[in-house]
C-alpha cells in the first residue's frame, strides 16, 4: 500500500457502485491519497458517497485543487473534453469507470451507448496524452468477447453480440492505440459480473434480486436460468484496480478480472434465496420470463494472466460474497427506517 500513498487519483463515475467501493478502499489503505471525482450523477448521487466517507466536498471545475485527505467531487459529463483536460491536470492516474452499463440499455439506445462509452473514453485518454499522465485504468467487461466457449482469456478473438460489448471493445482498442502510439500506460480490466455492498442503484441480477426480495416482489429469471456468469465480489475488483494502478510494465495489456468459476443464474438465485430466508427476508417468489436479446449464454474467465502479471486473484466465493451483500442491504434498510 505504500506505493499509492501520496498518489493523485482522478476517478470518473466515482459516485457509482465500483467507484464508491474503490474510494472506501483507498481511504482505508492509504493515509495521503488525493481523490478527485467527476460524475454527472445520472446513476450514483452525491449522497451515495457517504458509503465510503463523509469527508467529501462538491466544488466547481474552476475551484478544483489537489489536497491531501480530501475528496473533491465535480459534477460533469465525460463527453466534455475541456473538462477532462482541466480536471486531469496533475493526476498520477485516471481510473475510468464512468460508462453506460449493461446489455439492455445498449440494445434500447445503441447510439447513446456508443457516444457515452467510446467518446467518453477517448476524451480521458486524450487528457492523459496532453497532460502526460502516466497511467490510465479502463473498466471494461467480458462483453467484447461475445458468444464463445469459456473460459474466456485475453487472446480470444472478440465478436460482441450487443452494442455494449462493441463500445467496450472500442474502448479497449483506443487504450491499445494510445499505449502504442503515445506511450500512455493504459490497462484494461474486464470485470466479471460485479456485486457487493453499496450497489444501491445497480441493475444487475444480485442487487436487483435483493431489492425485490426485500420489497416482497417476484425475482424474474430471464429464460430458463441456465445462462452462466462469473460473479465477482466488489472487494476483489477494487484490489485489482489498485494493482493495475501501481504495477509497472503492463501498458497496453488487457486482464480478465473474475473468479475463474462458472455459476448459472438458477444456482445463484437458489443460493441467494437461501441466504435471504436465513436472514429473515421472505414473501417473494422466483419466476421465469422471456430470454433477453443479446444475452450471452455462457461466460466465465481464465484469470491466469492477472495472477501472473498483476499478482492478483479473487478471494471471495459466491456464498460469502452474497451473505456480506445481503447484510449490507439489511443494515441499510434499518438505517432508513430509523431515520423515518
Amino acid at each position: 500500500m505504500e506505493k499509492i500513498n501520496n498518489m493523485k487519483f482522478l476517478i470518473t463515475g466515482g459516485c457509482g457502485f465500483i467507484g464508491r467501493n474503490l474510494i472506501k478502499f483507498l481511504l482505508e489503505e492509504t493515509s495521503n491519497s488525493q481523490i478527485r471525482i467527476v460524475d454527472n450523477f445520472s446513476v450514483g448521487k452525491l449522497q451515495d458517497l457517504s458509503y465510503a466517507s463523509n469527508n467529501f466536498t462538491q466544488v466547481s471545475s474552476l475551484d478544483a485543487k489537489w489536497e491531501k485527505n480530501k475528496i473533491e467531487v465535480i459534477e460533469g459529463d465525460i463527453l466534455d473534453a475541456d473538462l477532462a483536460f482541466r480536471l486531469s491536470s496533475g493526476a498520477d492516474v485516471i481510473i475510468h469507470l464512468a460508462a453506460n452499463t449493461g446489455v439492455g440499455p445498449s440494445v434500447e439506445n445503441p447510439r447513446m451507448d456508443c457516444v457515452t462509452n467510446v467518446t467518453g473514453t477517448f476524451n480521458y485518454l486524450e487528457a492523459c496524452r496532453i497532460n502526460k499522465i502516466p497511467k490510465f485504468v479502463f473498466a471494461s467487461s467480458g462483453a467484447p468477447i461475445g458468444n464463445c466457449t469459456p473460459p474466456i482469456h485475453e487472446e480470444m478473438p472478440c465478436h460482441p453480440v450487443s452494442p455494449y460489448g462493441a463500445s467496450k471493445l472500442a474502448g479497449e482498442a483506443y487504450c491499445s492505440a494510445y499505449f502504442n502510439s503515445f506511450g500512455v500506460d493504459t490497462v484494461a480490466l474486464r470485470f466479471g459480473n460485479a456485486y457487493g455492498p453499496g450497489s444501491t442503484h445497480k441493475g444487475s441480477v444480485v442487487a436487483k434480486f435483493i431489492r425485490k426480495a426485500m420489497n416482497g416482489e417476484n425475482l424474474e429469471i430471464y429464460g430458463n436460468g441456465a445462462q452462466t456468469r462469473d460473479f465477482i465480489f466488489t472487494a476483489d475488483i477494487v484490489r485489482a484496480i489498485n494493482q493495475a494502478a501501481i504495477t509497472n510494465s503492463i501498458g497496453g495489456e488487457v486482464f480478465q478480472i473474475a473468479t475463474n468459476r462458472e455459476t448459472n443464474v438458477s444456482e445463484l438465485t437458489e443460493t441467494l434465496v437461501s441466504i435471504l430466508k436465513n436472514k429473515g427476508v421472505s414473501g417473494f417468489n422466483v419466476i421465469h420470463g422471456e430470454k433477453r436479446v443479446g444475452d450471452v449464454l455462457r461466460n466465465f474467465s481464465d484469470t491466469t494472466k492477472a495472477q501472473n502479471l498483476l499478482k492478483w486473484a479473487s478471494e471471495y466465493d459466491i456464498s460469502s460474497g452474497l451473505s456480506t451483500t445481503v447484510d449490507w442491504f439489511i443494515s441499510r434498510l434499518k438505517i432508513m427506517q430509523n431515520e423515518e
